[in-house]
């Protein structure tokens, strides 16, 4: 039996976040990634929502008596877990070459999906049991080589952290949002616009969020209100069912921990801290220079040295 104090970092995501939020005033199965603008320039895009839905159909396993991971659909950028045993504290660990492993939390016989979000190579996967204290148990460990389908496919699936499917009421209420927007850029923008303007920040929940919170869409949108994690889970979910790959992104800008959205769009690539939580407000980057890679790379990289550390 391995033994080892695990650091839950990214169960910490919750809880930093939301104190640094404190100050804030308030379609195929593999889908090719391409704008939906239209060459006539006066067109609306396609804003028909494309929900993809991770599977788990047990073709291909590993695991033991106490976990079941299932790499059935691991080219497409996620894996399945599932714990059978009965400790009351799991975790989960995912890692990449020799990069710092990403921590998760397990539920007994309840199927978690994790993605895969380093892209290509390999990966080890690690359940821990708690012994006692910060002490865990080694219960399960394999690898696998991934060699993904499509590189944007695990920013368009949904996972634990950014969890929806086809009847989540933020799918259809992207798209009412969108149904005006010319091309992509613009969807992000009406998107942005909806959840910083109709979500108030939850300061009593900042204060009293457990760690390893987890957000759930849908209530957010009811009752308008959230910490910046709940914010970024559902300007997530809504571009991605727009077909805009969407990274949620978690590290520092100085030595503040903080969160922001990054997004791929054609023709342009991936546009890094286009929508980023600040310390003190959530903010987006001007369309303008959003829509020339180099300028916004370089804006991002004068503004704050951002020093992203966990993708989701």
């Amino acid at each position: 039996m391995i033994k080892k104090r695990i650091w839950i970092g990214c169960l910490l995501i919750a809880s930093v976040i939301s104190t640094g939020c404190n100050q804030q005033n308030a379609a195929a199965a593999t889908p090719k990634v391409e704008s939906a603008k239209s060459s006539d320039a006066a067109a609306l895009r396609d804003s028909t929502p494309v929900v993809l839905q991770p599977e788990a159909p047990g073709t291909n396993t590993i695991g033991n008596e106490k976990a079941s991971i299932d790499i059935s659909n691991i080219t497409k950028g996620y894996i399945v877990v599932s714990y059978k045993g009965n400790n009351e504290k799991v975790r989960f660990q995912v890692q990449y070459e020799s990069e710092d492993p990403y921590t998760y939390r397990l539920n007994s016989f309840e199927d978690a999906v994790f993605p895969l979000t380093r892209g290509d190579g390999n990966y080890k996967f690690t359940v821990y049991e708690n012994v006692s204290g910060d002490e865990y148990a080694t219960a399960f460990e394999g690898k696998s080589e991934v060699t993904l389908e499509n590189e944007f496919l695990p920013f368009l699936y949904p996972n634990q952290y950014v969890k929806y499917d086809q009847d989540t009421q933020a799918v259809a209420l992207g798209q009412k949002l969108v149904k005006e927007a010319t091309d992509d850029l613009d969807a992000l923008a009406k998107i942005y616009d909806y959840v910083v303007g109709n979500i108030d920040y939850d300061y009593d929940k900042a204060e009293n969020v457990a760690s390893g919170y987890l957000p759930v869409i849908d209530q957010v949108l009811d009752e308008k209100k959230g910490i910046c994690f709940d914010y970024a889970a559902v300007m997530t979910c809504m571009l991605r069912t727009q077909r805009i790959p969407t990274q949620l992104v978690v590290g520092y800008s100085g030595t503040v921990y903080h969160a922001w959205i990054s997004v791929y769009i054609d023709g342009v690539g991936w546009i890094h801290d286009i929508i980023r939580f600040d310390g003190k407000e959530w903010v987006r980057m001007d369309p303008t220079l959003a829509s020339t890679n180099k300028k916004a790379e370089k804006t991002v990289e004068n503004s704050g040295n951002y020093r992203a550390m966990y993708y989701y």
